[in-house]
């Protein structure tokens, strides 16, 4: 009986630190949530600062890709958005990119006519070498899209770039 009182007391504690855990990480949950889904005010046109939900390296270089490219489209940096996608894509996905600009008549990597005024991404899935990062792009009149990225892991090159998941 003894034995049973003590497993009793053991779970009963265990019961109260959960729930208190529980309600100290609810704070923070919120915050994060908040954080999450609240857009930056900034005027049109003004890149807000990115979000990066992941700090996967495989995110990483989709992020520092998406923003050398569009400080390109902008014309802020000195280089061509095709010279940045060619540093950073498959040279068979930019083949691919630029028959969807011919078809859909816009930006093959926006996969907008405009450009997008801030962005967030998070790696989602890692298999056989790959990874699969969503990019969630925000759009100055309100709205936005996922574009999903597949990343080959031994050198990060980007491989695929699709309106849903490759994998």
């Amino acid at each position: 009986m003894k034995r049973i009182d003590q497993l009793r007391t053991a779970l009963a504690g265990a019961a109260a630190l959960l729930a208190v855990g529980a309600l100290t990480a609810a704070p923070a949950q919120a915050a994060f949530a908040q954080a999450a889904f609240a857009l930056p005010a900034a005027p049109a046109g003004a890149a807000a600062p990115t979000q990066v939900r992941a700090g996967t390296p495989a995110a990483h270089q989709v992020v520092t890709f998406f923003e050398e490219y569009r400080r390109a489209v902008l014309g802020e940096s000195g280089e061509t958005p095709r010279a940045v996608r060619e540093r950073y894509l498959s040279p068979h996905l930019n083949f691919r990119l630029d028959a969807w600009a011919q078809q859909h008549d816009a930006d093959p990597v926006f996969r907008a006519q405009n450009v997008p005024v801030d962005w967030s991404a998070q790696q989602v899935k890692d298999e056989h070498g790959f990874a699969s990062v969503r990019l969630t792009e925000f759009w100055g009149g309100g709205g936005g899209q996922e574009v999903w990225y597949t990343v080959r892991l031994s050198d990060l090159r980007i491989v695929e770039l699709n309106d849903r998941p490759a994998f």
